[in-house]
Parts: structure tokens; C-alpha cells; sequence
């Protein structure tokens, strides 16, 4: 069963940091590209960052120059760094893995909350 969980969320103040990891398994992940997504109350699920299997790394504006998304291959794991976290960064974040041809994301896990304190 291919399953992805996350974890490291939680409440932390306006300036803070948090490290999410997302943990893969069932399957390997090696060559898929691995995102990050997060849902805002009332709003839609939006693009965070992406890391494909050769260690490219997009980001959404947001989340330039605040965020590090990075992956440990050995461990079948993808981490999310926040730095300087604000409350608009409030949110449930997404793991997701992209298998290829890289057409679309085709795992998802269950979520972490993040919320932000000003």
C-alpha cells in the first residue's frame, strides 16, 4: 500500500520555523518528483514547492527565500523547511509524489496543520 505521511506541524508564533517531513512507502520514490501543497481555510490547495529526482528545486513566490524543500532518497523522505514563518503561512500542507512520465501528482498524504501566531 503506497502511503505518505506527514508530519511536523504545529502552532508557532509569527518569525518562527517548523520542519515538515513527509515519509513514502509502499513503492519507490526515487525518481518521482515530490511536492509540497497547502490549503488555507476556505481557499483552494495551492503549490508550495517541488523537488524532481535530480534535486531541481521550484518554489511558488510565497515561499522564495523562506522555504527549503530537499529529499532523502536513502530514507524515502522529503522535508520542508520554514523560516520566517507569517500567519498567511497558516495552513494544512500536502506531501504529493509525481511518478513518472511526470504528468501528475498521483499520491497524496493526509496533511499537517501549520498555523502561524502573530
Amino acid at each position: 500500500q503506497v502511503q505518505l505521511v506527514e508530519s511536523g506541524g504545529g502552532l508557532v508564533q509569527a518569525g518562527g520555523s517548523l520542519r515538515l517531513a513527509c515519509a513514502a512507502s509502499g513503492r519507490t520514490f526515487a525518481r518521482d518528483t515530490m511536492g509540497w501543497f497547502r490549503q488555507a481555510p476556505g481557499k483552494e490547495r495551492r503549490f508550495v514547492a517541488s523537488i524532481t529526482w535530480g534535486t531541481t528545486t521550484y518554489y511558488a513566490d510565497a515561499a522564495k527565500g523562506r522555504f527549503t524543500i530537499s529529499r532523502d532518497d536513502a530514507k524515502n523522505t522529503v522535508y520542508l523547511h520554514l523560516d520566517s514563518l507569517k500567519p498567511e503561512d497558516t495552513a494544512v500542507y500536502y506531501c504529493a509524489a509525481k511518478p513518472p512520465p511526470y504528468n501528475n501528482y498521483d499520491y497524496w498524504g493526509q496533511g499537517t496543520q501549520v498555523t502561524v501566531s502573530s
